[in-house]
């Protein structure tokens, strides 16, 4: 396969190793100089393109067809609507200039609203989504061949959740976990790229939601890390991603399905 993808992050870049390892061809976009140098040393076709600019035009001549593409661009919240909306109508635009057979899009389960509720995919009336990842969803699902991955917390390898409350004070620990481990993620982009899929979205989340103080505590045994100073009852919300459509229409088995073993 010849794979493109968008974004070259934390996770993409392990996809992109592994799916060069089992021999096909990658091509990556980053917005960093260091970053594509190391893609470059790697065996990956990196090039530079910033999608957040006017016109993007990649720094090298690039294929113009694909097998799969792997939309990894983030709608970060910390980005106004306007520039989201730049972001991903130019994303469109570079796709809509070249072919491929399917695109997946990776978002975040922080579409869904912090209530008490069991989200799943199937049932979306009178949900209050996130307008800014909602834009650059409902943006990307205008192309054809296109799915959604809305990925819950992303942890593995040296994200450890423990590590980020070590000496501080938890104020969410009464929250259900909605986690995912990197090798399922890896995994279940790999299967997105060579089977058909039913549906246009999924949740991609463990199947097991222990309170977030259970994760820390055992993350924290697991891997030496110092313990939060402190546990104080904040946002207690019973939010609940269920990743249950993907796992059974996939037959998929989780190598991580307890965040307590991450």
């Amino acid at each position: 396969m010849r794979i493109l993808i968008l974004g070259c992050g934390w996770l993409a870049e392990s996809f992109a190793m592994d799916m060069k390892h089992q021999g096909h061809e990658v091509w990556a976009s980053t917005t960093q100089y260091e970053k594509y140098h190391r893609l470059k040393t790697d065996g990956i076709f990196s090039f530079i393109a910033d999608f957040d600019k006017s016109s993007v035009v990649p720094d090298v001549l690039i294929p113009g067809q694909f097998d799969f593409v792997l939309n990894s661009i983030p709608a970060s919240q910390k980005n106004s609507l306007s520039v989201l909306e730049t972001r991903f109508s130019n994303i469109k635009e570079f796709l809509e200039n070249i072919q491929w057979t399917k695109q997946l899009f990776l978002s975040s389960v922080g579409i869904y609203p912090d209530k008490d509720v069991v989200y799943s995919e199937l049932e979306s009336a009178g949900i209050e989504f996130s307008e800014k990842l909602f834009l650059a969803e409902q943006l990307m699902l205008q192309l054809p061949n296109t799915y959604v991955y809305r990925l819950g917390g992303l942890f593995g390898k040296n994200r450890i959740f423990a590590k980020y409350f070590a000496n501080r004070i938890c104020t969410t620990g009464e929250q259900p976990a909605n986690f995912v481990h990197i090798d399922d993620v890896v995994q279940l982009i790999m299967l997105a790229s060579v089977k058909d899929l039913s549906h246009r979205v999924y949740n991609v989340v463990a199947p097991m939601h222990p309170k977030k103080k259970d994760v820390i505590l055992a993350s924290a045994q697991k891997y030496g890390f110092d313990l939060p100073s402190q546990f104080e009852h904040g946002d207690h919300f019973q939010k609940v991603v269920c990743g249950n459509l993907l796992r059974m229409e996939l037959d998929y088995h989780y190598i991580w399905p307890n965040p307590l073993e991450f």
